[in-house]
């Protein structure tokens, strides 16, 4: 993967993530819709620190708690994103979280309100990989 594809790869992945959870969440599976939710946020934060050059294609972050930490540091405190986004990306990680490792089932408002973060977030990314063009 080359520095210029690398944020169109992983934005392709997000809008995969985030139609899986549109339709895990129109199907009534909340845990499912949380996870996808998240990962749609999580590979839309890979692209957004490709595009500004926080992170290397050869060198990807690989942690869940290295990629939200590096996007909170660079990316919301640097102010290319509001901290919503990076308050929204860290809540929606905990909701995955639960839904992946917990005997708790996501709540309908909790899966819901995941998917809209998600949607906004990856509007929010796009609109800052347009001007990093």
């Amino acid at each position: 993967m080359t520095n210029a594809s690398a944020p169109s790869t992983y934005m392709q992945k997000a809008e995969t993530a985030l139609s899986g959870a549109r339709l895990l969440l129109q199907a009534g599976d909340m845990d499912g819709a949380c996870n996808r939710a998240y990962y749609a946020m999580f590979d839309a934060a890979h692209a957004a620190l490709f595009a500004l050059g926080f992170e290397e294609p050869d060198a990807p972050i690989k942690t869940h708690n290295g990629l939200v930490g590096k996007f909170g540091q660079h990316l919301v405190r640097g102010d290319h994103f509001a901290a919503a986004h990076g308050e929204a990306l860290n809540t929606v990680q905990r909701f995955r979280q639960m839904a992946d490792y917990s005997g708790e089932s996501i709540r309908l408002e909790d899966a819901t309100w995941a998917l809209e973060r998600a949607d906004a977030f990856l509007v929010a990314v796009k609109a800052v990989l347009a001007r990093a063009r």
